[in-house]
């Protein structure tokens, strides 16, 4: 199967073409690190709107890290019927070590500046795909507890079942293809390079030379 997109700048600036038509005005792009942050940069670029990262980490299982029993923002978390199996005070550590990871990391991309207020505003949230959708589901509850005036969820692949969740919990999803067989975001970018710390840092400065664009 042939990649949908040459790379994130690529999809990017797909993304922007579709969004352009709905007017948002009034509005804030929120990225999701690391990979969400290129496509965040160029949809605030075009729409003419701050751009800010929206910080979550999921909760691995005990026994196997890699297994998500939940996710966790810096305002919210969000608990799998996994959940239920394993030790409250190990979802209690996990949230506290995470949380202060998560401050950590925004601190250093941000300049420990508090995040751009959202009440009242069109909130777009971006990543660069969808596999389970359970990271945008924590973040859009995160962010409908800060009363925005809409979510919209702009992506632009995602597997069929994280498309089905994320059309339930936000106002509007924008995504240009959901394919039947989804395995890994990453086959359907020709360029899926890491993005660093660094890149996602100089382009919350906007300074894009340096992050690679």
């Amino acid at each position: 199967m042939a990649a949908l997109f040459r790379d994130r700048l690529d999809a990017a600036l797909q993304l922007a073409d579709q969004l352009k038509p709905l007017k948002l005005d009034d509005g804030i792009v929120l990225a999701i690190p690391r990979g969400g942050v290129p496509i965040g940069w160029i949809l605030a670029r075009e729409l003419h709107l701050p751009l800010d990262v929206l910080m979550s980490k999921k909760i691995g299982h005990p026994m196997n890290r890699e297994f998500a029993v939940g996710s966790v923002t810096l305002h919210d978390l969000v608990l799998s019927e996994a959940a239920d199996e394993v030790p409250r005070d190990y979802i209690e550590s996990e949230v506290k070590r995470l949380r202060e990871s998560l401050k950590e990391r925004y601190n250093r991309f941000t300049g420990v500046r508090e995040p751009y207020p959202i009440k009242g505003k069109e909130v777009i949230v971006v990543d660069d795909g969808l596999a389970t959708g359970n990271t945008m589901l924590v973040c859009i509850e995160d962010i409908r507890k800060r009363e925005p005036a809409r979510i919209i969820v702009a992506v632009p692949v995602s597997s069929r079942s994280a498309a089905r969740k994320i059309k339930e919990q936000a106002d509007r999803f924008v995504c240009l293809d959901i394919p039947s067989d989804f395995f890994a975001v990453g086959e359907f970018y020709e360029d899926f390079s890491e993005v660093s710390d660094e890149q996602v840092a100089d382009l919350l400065k906007g300074t894009p030379a340096s992050a690679g664009f």
